[in-house]
């Protein structure tokens, strides 16, 4: 039977539009025209000429046959093209993936297959990257590729005979009129986990939980209207947290930042008035170990946000005297970043550094617009007690989890099943309902903010013919939070070293990836033959580093 409230109460254009983070730029650059959107060295870049560069873009991609739920991926860092693809690429109805610019070329390969890339978008940087990961291609679909010329940068290292992206732009109508999606579940963007067994896995982001994930970092953060915020977080990591969404929907302004230097931040701050930034551990490290004579002159107030490791007191500490205010928060590249912050309350402020630290460390509490995170048994779905003793799992649920995995239905199903999204991380919940981490069931390594899966190291370890047994844990580690220590069981008369260790590690992995201790020996092991990491990691922290 029909509700009275269903009956002649049609949905209608008038009355229901698709969440999407792209209505945000819209109306900024109607609202707003003549505020600064962008700055990157000498360019200054108005919101309405972000928009209209943004219409080029998507609508020159259609112009090359590109369209809904194609693929096109960029190799870019944070500079303004990696903004404008944020905007243009779905506005085409495309879906952006943005690529680690960190790994390897077979991953950049797979990657482009997997993900049936149409175009890719790659600065010069990383040309030569590109350049070898399109030899290793296998798939046989046209790839077209589109070269940004960055006068910050110098002449591309590689010319990989693609089309200028200036020129790509300049097809392009400024007043193409795209259209939101028709269905907020659309796919808006892809991005790659680290891959934990075998291949990364591809994410699926959909235009509804990018759109409430931006708000969400809104609220969390009391952002105000133009805001500055200063890129140096990756814009390939989880697209950014979503801030290049968030920075439009608050007509605020992107200091683009092509790497991370303590120097290069610090001028930044005092020169553009910046007044927010987000990244790992190590970034804010770099900056409280900076000399005095480097922060001579920053301004107080400027808004800070940490993840991927919880900050020790000294981190604390040493923000606070730069007068910085720290936020913690804690999510997964399936839940498009940051789905959870340590809100922190005005009552922590009368404690002591270590007190406010041990408050500080916990992964906290559930964003504003995710449904629900817990502390779940894995096996009967049910809450854990609040006591911040017992282990379960943390499980999310609602607006801020991707569409699946691409491809994969089975590890799909297994990430969803019983209703929750399974982390993987194993924490506790503390009687004020606040999150912890204990341990990473999937023996995932967060080094410097990127995920490294122990596994894969691992898998190379293996393949040097004189390791018998490998287990790779993490490295407490002041500089990258963590690191990759190699416990390695040799085969009986071999001479190897640790150098030599390494030295096989940099032909098949990342740089970031490669064991910054080798330490040799018979592995523990259970009765069964398992190797026992819980052993190692006690071991971890007093290894030997390598120079790498």
């Amino acid at each position: 039977m029909t509700s009275i409230f269903d009956q002649h109460l049609p949905r209608t254009e008038a009355n229901f539009a698709a969440l999407s983070p792209l209505s945000f730029i819209e109306r900024t650059a109607e609202v707003y025209p003549d505020r600064l959107a962008i700055v990157h060295g000498a360019l200054r870049q108005t919101w309405a000429q972000t928009y209209s560069r943004c219409r080029q873009l998507a609508s020159a991609l259609v112009q090359a046959g590109i369209g809904k739920n194609d693929t096109v991926a960029v190799m870019l860092p944070n500079t303004p093209p990696m903004v404008e693809a944020h905007f243009g690429v779905p506005m085409a109805g495309a879906v952006l993936n943005t690529l680690n610019t960190r790994l390897d070329p077979e991953a950049i390969a797979f990657m482009l297959d997997h993900g049936e890339a149409r175009a890719v978008i790659v600065d010069p940087e990383f040309s030569g990257t590109l350049g070898k990961a399109l030899a290793l291609r296998t798939a046989t679909t046209p790839l077209r590729v589109i070269e940004v010329q960055d006068a910050l940068y110098g002449p591309a290292a590689h010319n990989l005979g693609g089309t200028d992206y200036e020129a790509f732009v300049a097809t392009g109508n400024p007043a193409f009129a795209w259209s939101l999606p028709a269905d907020e579940w659309d796919a808006i963007a892809l991005n790659y986990t680290s891959g934990t067994t075998g291949n990364p896995k591809g994410v699926v982001y959909h235009h509804r939980g990018a759109a409430t994930n931006a708000i969400s970092n809104v609220l969390e953060w009391d952002m105000p209207k133009h805001a500055v915020y200063l890129w140096t977080l990756p814009m390939f990591h989880c697209n950014g947290w979503c801030f290049p969404w968030t920075v439009a929907a608050r007509a605020g302004v992107n200091v683009c930042l092509r790497r991370v230097d303590a120097q290069a931040i610090f001028d930044a701050i005092r020169q553009h008035g910046v007044t927010h930034y987000c990244g790992a551990p190590i970034v804010h490290g770099l900056l409280v170990n900076a000399p005095d004579a480097m922060k001579a002159g920053v301004p107080a107030g400027v808004k800070a946000m940490v993840a991927g490791a919880a900050p020790p007191a000294s981190m604390i500490e040493g923000m606070e005297k730069m007068g910085f205010d720290l936020t913690h928060v804690y999510g997964l590249t399936e839940v498009y970043g940051p789905a959870t912050v340590c809100a922190k309350h005005e009552a922590w402020d009368a404690l002591d550094i270590g007190e406010r630290a041990r408050l500080s460390a916990r992964q906290g509490v559930r964003y504003h617009l995710e449904r629900d995170v817990r502390v779940l048994n894995p096996e009967t779905l049910l809450p854990v007690p609040q006591d911040g003793e017992t282990m379960g799992e943390i499980m999310f649920k609602g607006n801020i989890a991707m569409k699946g995995y691409l491809k994969n239905p089975k590890a799909t199903e297994e990430a969803f099943a019983g209703g929750w999204f399974h982390s993987g991380d194993l924490a506790v919940q503390y009687p004020d309902g606040y999150i912890k981490i204990k341990d990473r069931s999937k023996d995932i390594i967060i080094s410097g903010g990127e995920n490294i899966s122990s596994i894969e190291v691992e898998d190379v370890l293996y393949r040097h013919p004189d390791v018998l047994a490998a287990a790779v844990v993490a490295k407490p580690d002041p500089k990258w939070g963590e690191t990759p220590c190699a416990f390695i069981e040799l085969k009986a008369g071999a001479q190897t070293t640790p150098e030599d260790i390494v030295a096989h590690c940099k032909k098949h992995l990342a740089g970031f990836k490669v064991p910054r201790a080798v330490v040799f020996g018979e592995l523990p092991k259970t009765s069964t033959g398992k190797i026992q990491k819980f052993e190692l990691r006690k071991q971890a922290g007093s290894a030997a580093a390598i120079n790498v």
